[in-house]
């Protein structure tokens, strides 16, 4: 159904099910999320469902897919800044913090080693680009474009939901968040520098 135009009525309830499917998953995970809780909270049922996804899959990998993609629109990177796009990560985790607990659960559940998508092109092709150019225009470092790309958003994610020492969240005091900013934009200046 992706391919045949959707009435509003159809689009509505296709947008319900991403939306409670995404809490679904972020919250349980591909193995132990529920179909059945996903329609009766989307208030449809499980035909529509498969209609427009297949599967269970399916349905995880389209919202996995979309959240990727809005990571990417959300927070573009800026290879002469590459300190200010970590900072700008930290932010869009502490927003959507389902996102990286999707990325967590593909990660445990899919491929838990190599890339965590199979098609890395379509979503690193820019960011790995950007990186090389600003490299050659003497602005980061020397090394492999995609370990720097690694790195930077390793170190954006070290309080996000799966951090290992500390989980932050959006409901902390500003002045905790403006803090964390700081460490995080020198600390990726000092790694990035060239030189």
């Amino acid at each position: 159904m992706p391919d045949q135009q959707l009435t509003a009525r159809g689009a509505a309830t296709r947008q319900r099910i991403i939306d409670v499917a995404t809490r679904e998953f972020a919250e349980h995970g591909i193995a132990g999320a529920r179909i059945e809780r996903v329609v009766a909270a989307a208030r449809t049922n499980k035909a529509q469902l498969y209609a427009y996804f297949g599967n269970k899959e399916g349905l995880f990998d389209a919202i996995f897919f979309s959240s990727l993609e809005r990571i990417v629109n959300v927070v573009p990177i800026d290879a002469a800044d590459l300190a200010d796009w970590a900072v700008r990560l930290y932010d869009e985790y502490l927003r959507r913090p389902d996102l990286i607990r999707l990325a967590t659960w593909a990660r445990l559940e899919r491929r838990p080693t190599g890339h965590l998508v199979a098609d890395t092109d379509r979503l690193d092709a820019s960011k790995l680009r950007a990186i090389t150019e600003a490299q050659a225009a003497g602005l980061v470092r020397d090394g492999d474009p995609f370990d720097l790309m690694a790195m930077v958003i390793a170190m954006s994610m070290a309080w996000s939901p799966v951090s290992n020492v500390y989980a932050a969240t959006i409901d902390e005091p500003a002045e905790v968040h403006e803090r964390r900013r700081d460490l995080l934009r020198d600390s990726v200046r000092r790694v990035v520098a060239p030189g």
